[in-house]
């Protein structure tokens, strides 16, 4: 009897437009994303005002590689197109497809990573670490941001996978897969905008 009530309760809540908890996560998720665009809006600004505070040290004219930025951009757009197939292998409830385009994401990700690692040791080591000038800071924390919330991110991946891998395609791995997925492209948009801002203009100032 008590279930029957709760089931008549949740098909009353229904009838009467209450949000399902999904709805709520995926609002809760947008809001969080609204306040990821301020932060990296204030960073972009940060790097706007500081960019040609080099305080007689490289810009980035001098230490930019186009090539292997490029490369980087490249892999995270990969990425991000991987991601999209493993969301159509969803909607057609292939487990495997799910899973192996995550993994191919992942890797894509990581290879970003390990570039971007690579690329702040390199400075370091050229010794144009952030405490150089306005300009070197500015860049190293937008960059490193960045790279920050895509490692987070390869690292939520990581527990999905094997959340999907233990329970299948639930409702609930669902939400955490679409959620993702607008974290992922959120990060992809970010991205073009510090390729254009940050490394094309810097080249070509």
């Amino acid at each position: 009897m008590v279930s029957e009530a709760l089931h008549s309760s949740n098909r009353a809540r229904a009838v009467h437009g209450h949000q399902e908890p999904g709805d709520s996560k995926f609002f809760g998720f947008w809001i969080y994303l609204m306040s990821d665009c301020i932060i990296f809006a204030t960073l972009f600004a940060t790097y706007g005002v500081m960019v040609n505070n080099i305080a007689g040290g490289p810009s980035g004219k001098d230490i930019f590689e186009p090539s292997f930025v490029l490369v980087e951009t490249a892999l995270l757009l990969l990425s991000s197109i991987a991601y999209g197939f493993a969301v159509i292998s969803m909607d057609k409830d292939s487990e495997g497809g799910v899973l192996g385009w995550l993994a191919l994401t992942f890797l894509s990700g990581l290879g970003f990573i390990g570039m971007e690692i690579w690329e702040f040791s390199h400075l370091i080591a050229e010794d144009f670490g952030p405490q150089h000038s306005g300009f070197l800071s500015a860049l190293f924390t937008l960059v490193g941001t960045h790279g920050l919330h895509v490692t987070c991110g390869l690292i939520w991946m990581l527990v999905l996978m094997s959340q999907i891998a233990r329970r299948d395609l639930s409702e609930i791995n669902r939400t955490r897969l679409m959620c993702l997925s607008l974290f992922w492209h959120f990060l992809d948009v970010i991205w073009i905008c510090v390729f254009s801002i940050v490394y094309l203009m810097g080249v070509m100032s």
